[in-house]
């Protein structure tokens, strides 16, 4: 695959009714958390695209969602350039705004 302005990754998602039964499940699998973050996101749909406004701990985020022509169309109405687009992951971005920061959390004092 080639590098480009795109962040490219397969996801895998599934429901799980019980977070704490999921947390067992992954714990029996040798599993440990590492990282945690909080997000409160909002999702849109347009142009055969998903945009997702993430409010995060370091700061409010757009996230589009889709096959890369409805990416870069749906960018361009809202005024983004490919120069705009960040594709490192939270955690990426939490570490290089809080270094030494062990997990993205709201302060609870602030909600």
């Amino acid at each position: 695959m080639q590098p480009g302005p795109l962040k490219v990754r397969q996801e895998i998602e599934t429901e799980a009714q019980s977070s704490a039964t999921l947390l067992a499940i992954l714990a029996a699998l040798g599993y440990a958390p590492v990282f945690r973050h909080e997000k409160y996101r909002e999702e849109y749909r347009a142009d055969g695209a998903v945009i997702a406004i993430d409010e995060t701990p370091i700061g409010t985020f757009v996230e589009i969602e889709g096959e890369a022509a409805a990416i870069e169309r749906l960018a361009a109405r809202l005024g983004f350039a490919a120069s705009d687009y960040i594709t490192g992951s939270y955690r990426a971005l939490f570490v290089a705004a809080v270094p030494g920061g062990t997990d993205m959390v709201f302060d609870t004092a602030r909600r």
